[in-house]
């Protein structure tokens, strides 16, 4: 008797942990915490393949990788819906839809900086540079661990905080993420001009913004500070050509 009351406790567990909904609130954390495991994982991988030791944010401001946040919420939220979490399936959905999503993000971050973030063409079996093979199998593998492992975790802590607090400090984050996202792409524009454009910002006007921005761009986004926070950054010029802007 015993022994079947435990049992239908145990499938009544699992059964609501399978009906509890991803929230924006889980969503929300997914993609902070993943954007700070990302920029670590992306930084050891850089310095234990290549022996190089840089930054690989993507955001002026803060330990934030947010093509992992993002991709990290996507698979959660689709792999969720999945009816068999089986590994193997888990596996297979995860290459496909992280590989969909980190394909959309490379054209998307291109289009609103103006600015190529990764380039996958030394690698063998990538497609245009976005997306390769050995990528693919790493977002396979990461959607497992996500599912099995790190969603059970993230979910109990965001679940066991204070309603109230929870929503300041998430308000509080997305503004920070907000305005930190405005001033990258504004950076990133105003490097690019210098370093293919030799176009700077000079005005003799005595309008107080002209003169903050100018202050801004001349003082804050030297080149020596963008070229340390994004080494990496790649124009493709209209003729094909693709230019390193730290180069």
């Amino acid at each position: 008797m015993i022994g079947k009351l435990v049992k239908y406790s145990n499938k009544g567990e699992q059964r609501m942990e399978q009906n509890k909904k991803v929230t924006i609130h889980h969503l929300f954390w997914y993609f902070l915490i993943f954007s700070v495991i990302g920029l670590i994982i992306e930084t050891l991988y850089c310095y234990f393949t290549m022996g190089i030791l840089e930054s690989r944010k993507g955001l002026l401001w803060g330990p934030f990788c947010p093509v992992y946040g993002v991709c990290g919420a996507v698979l959660i939220f689709v792999l969720d819906k999945t009816k068999n979490k089986s590994i193997i399936k888990l596996f297979i959905v995860g290459f496909i839809f992280g590989s969909i999503a980190e394909y959309i993000l490379s054209y998307s971050l291109e289009a609103i900086y103006g600015i190529r973030f990764w380039n996958y063409e030394y690698l063998s079996y990538n497609l245009n540079g976005r997306i390769s093979l050995v990528f693919s199998i790493y977002w396979g593998i990461l959607s497992v661990l996500l599912v099995k492992f790190a969603k059970p975790q993230i979910d109990k802590v965001v679940e066991n905080i204070n309603s109230c607090t929870r929503n300041i400090v998430e308000l509080g984050i997305f503004i920070f993420l907000i305005i930190d996202c405005i001033a990258t792409v504004w950076g990133i524009q105003t490097y690019q001009n210098r370093v293919l454009y030799n176009k700077s910002y000079k005005t003799d006007s005595n309008n107080v913004v002209l003169q903050l921005r100018q202050k801004i761009e001349n003082d804050y986004f030297t080149n020596e500070r963008m070229k340390k926070t994004f080494p990496n950054l790649r124009v493709r010029l209209e003729n094909g050509e693709e230019v390193w802007l730290g180069k």
